[in-house]
């Protein structure tokens, strides 16, 4: 991506990166936001570190295709229809695997957009882990109860925490450039402003904050989790639309995967709601 064609004056492009446990958390949590970062010209960056695979693992549960990939398509679906503005004409994405901390990440590139799939396993709501998949999850990392992390599709193995957090931090490096500051918008691990949320969003958060202590001009926006369904609805117009369209076009793509979506729910319980703090 040419600097000149995002700022217009030779200067780097903002960076934005949205850390995701799932492949619908930022769409949800954390928008209008990233669409209005997209369509502004930053680059933004999408990380989904698990497979959002519910225990399945690449198995595809009588489905015509595993439930990762089509939470996949359908995460991939949202970014281009965000970064597809202006009557703009689709292109290809660039599909290409990428080296970070010696491990290989599925990284796909669209216009100003990057969204990278690490693929790791769903570690449930608790973080305990599903049985299918080995009982992995990011808790029992973190916490030093698997000594070793192994995605879904065999691509890579963590050897412990760190080696993670590692991985996360030269992630941002590549991908910010030269731009003198990162904008990293994380899940609010805060459980007194954002209880009972899913465990995986809650470690997704940790391990952008390890990794973030040694990134310069780090600037962290958290955002409210399940815990916003019980906050009164701060969206309307404009805002509610772009979070509203960006969601249906997520829940289309996993449809079009042959995985079936619950609109009615998500719709009332978060599309008109969005609590943030920096």
């Amino acid at each position: 991506m040419s600097a000149d064609a995002t700022s217009g004056t030779g200067a780097p492009p903002r960076a934005c990166f949205y850390f995701s446990a799932h492949e619908d958390d930022w769409q949800l949590f954390m928008n209008p936001s990233a669409f209005r970062d997209v369509i502004a010209g930053a680059h933004c960056v999408f990380v989904h570190v698990t497979a959002g695979d519910a225990g399945f693992g690449t198995g595809d549960g009588g489905r015509k295709h595993p439930l990762y990939l089509a939470r996949e398509h359908g995460a991939e679906s949202a970014i281009r229809f965000m970064a597809d503005q202006d009557w703009q004409t689709p292109e290809e994405s660039t599909i290409a695997a990428a080296m970070c901390n010696g491990h290989t990440l599925r990284r796909v590139n669209y216009r100003n957009t990057v969204g990278y799939f690490l693929r790791l396993p769903d570690g449930s709501p608790q973080g305990t882990g599903y049985a299918a998949t080995g009982e992995q999850s990011l808790t029992r990392l973190a916490e030093g109860r698997i000594a070793s992390f192994r995605t879904i599709d065999g691509g890579a193995t963590y050897r412990g925490w760190n080696d993670l957090v590692t991985t996360l931090r030269e992630l941002i490096a590549v991908e910010r450039g030269a731009a003198p500051t990162v904008d990293l918008h994380i899940p609010d691990p805060d459980p007194a402003r954002n209880p009972g949320d899913h465990a995986d969003h809650v470690m997704t958060a940790q391990a952008v904050l390890d990794a973030a202590k040694e990134v310069a001009g780090a600037c962290v926006t958290y955002h409210l989790g399940y815990a916003g369904e019980s906050r009164p609805e701060n969206l309307s117009g404009q805002d509610r639309d772009m979070k509203c369209a960006v969601y249906a076009v997520t829940l289309a793509g996993l449809n079009a995967f042959d995985h079936p979506s619950a609109w009615r729910h998500y719709d009332e319980s978060y599309i008109g709601r969005d609590y943030w703090r920096s």
